[in-house]
Formats: C-alpha cells, structure tokens, sequence
C-alpha cells in the first residue's frame, strides 16, 4: 500500500504541477488566476513530488508514514479552507485523502510503524 501512495502522489502531482507551472486553462478554472498562494502551493506540491519520488528509492518508512499523514491531515481541510465542496481540487483531495488513510493503517496494522 505504501507504494501505491507514494506512486499515486507522483502519477497526479506531475500533472498538476506542470498545469501550475504552464498555467494551464484547465487549472485556472479550478485554482484561479495565478497568486502568491497558488505559487506557495506549487511549492508545496513539489515538494511532496519530491519527497515521493526519494520515499520510493529510500527504505524508510517512518518518514513516509509522516508525509502521508500531512497530506491526509490538509487535503481533509480543504472542504472548510476552500469553503466547497465541489470544487475538482476538493473533491479530488478528498479521494487521496481516503486512499492515504487506508495506507496508513495498514501500515499500524501490519506494524510498519509502531505508535
């Protein structure tokens, strides 16, 4: 499961980053026109990229377990932040979200991480 997370956070950042950095028609519908915020939420988003790509080749799953949870904890904020729940961003956060619990108590679960 940890990989499948690790991977689904590359499979969908790269996309939407690259529609940050080119601010793709698509994206602005979704995001807006470009701001400061959306600047600091690519910045963001690349790290997590990052971070994913390095938490594939590394064996460390303490450090993955962190990310996955940041990301559960702000992408299930986004509804109140955003103050919608139908906007793509929303929903789609969402959907990670769900995925990435799943992930994560499987990993407390099968002991991958002792609390």
């Amino acid at each position: 499961m940890l990989t499948l997370s690790l991977v689904l956070n590359i499979i969908v950042l790269i996309p939407v980053c690259y529609s940050l950095m080119t601010n793709a028609e698509n994206l602005r519908r979704a995001a807006g026109d470009f701001t400061p915020a959306r600047g600091i939420l690519l910045a963001i988003y690349l790290a997590i990229l990052m971070a994913s790509v390095l938490l594939l080749i590394l064996d460390k799953p303490e450090f993955a377990f962190a990310l996955l949870f940041i990301q559960v904890v702000y992408k299930l904020l986004t509804p109140f932040t955003v103050k919608t729940i139908k906007n793509p961003i929303v929903i789609s956060n969402l959907f990670i979200a769900t995925f990435h619990v799943f992930t994560l108590v499987t990993m407390i679960q099968k002991k991958v991480i002792v609390l």
